[in-house]
């Protein structure tokens, strides 16, 4: 696909996943479309042996638009950063199209070592305000990442995951046959949608599930005797005057 050909998409993208967008001038001054065309300029710079230049114009938009993209991440067509101040990309993070992410997101490594060590996004992945992927993990197709949740494993195609550490609150695709904890196994899936609100009805899930079992608890024990014999209330006060 050309480069005009992914700038459609780009621009096509923004109409379809922001709905304050009403006229392709308007789009045209949106920082996050700013941020990846001059990207897009500066990885094929990178590839081609350029990589003093592509890392200066990476520099230059990082100083423009509060965007800060590596020359050398691969990012795919139909990738909107809504509003996208604070947002970092790391040089072998690879992200799917369709993509849309948030302010304050972090796709960042874990390692010092020359290797892959930034995550892998699928496609049509939502991350959420302050969010932070991290290290050489996966993202599934679909999954959608919660506010400021700190991602450090893995996540199943089509799962949301919230809080800190990242979990997994919806269990996405019947297909995964990963590992991840869902502490809330009888959440309604309606909420995916929104992951602020698949977070609170998490806790009010789980805070429901606590006050059963504290109740379950306390039927579980002995009645407390209110009315002592004579014989317990002078051992009761023998006990006292040996203290």
């Amino acid at each position: 696909m050309g480069f005009l050909n992914i700038l459609k998409r780009d621009i096509h993208a923004i109409f379809e996943k922001d709905p304050a967008a009403r006229s392709i001038w308007e789009v045209l001054s949106y920082p996050g479309l700013h941020a990846i065309t001059m990207h897009r300029a500066a990885h094929w710079m990178w590839n081609h042996g350029l990589k003093t230049p592509g890392r200066w114009l990476s520099q230059f938009s990082r100083m423009v638009t509060g965007i800060e993209i590596h020359p050398g991440a691969t990012i795919g067509a139909g990738f909107f950063i809504d509003h996208g101040m604070g947002v970092v990309i790391g040089e072998t993070a690879i992200v799917g199209d369709d993509v849309l992410i948030y302010h304050s997101v972090t796709l960042g490594g874990t390692s010092r070592k020359k290797k892959k060590r930034h995550p892998t996004i699928g496609n049509n992945v939502v991350i959420s305000p302050g969010a932070k992927v991290l290290g050489d993990i996966f993202v599934g197709d679909h999954a959608k990442i919660g506010p400021n949740a700190v991602v450090r494993s893995d996540v199943p195609p089509g799962a949301t995951v919230v809080g800190i550490p990242g979990r997994a609150v919806q269990r996405g695709d019947e297909g995964w046959t990963g590992v991840f904890d869902d502490p809330c196994k009888s959440l309604d899936h309606g909420l995916s949608e929104d992951p602020e609100g698949v977070m609170l009805n998490c806790m009010l899930n789980r805070l429901q599930y606590l006050e059963n079992q504290v109740r379950d608890l306390k039927a579980q024990l002995p009645e407390p005797n209110l009315n002592p014999t004579m014989e317990n209330a002078a051992a009761m006060v023998e006990s006292c005057g040996h203290a």
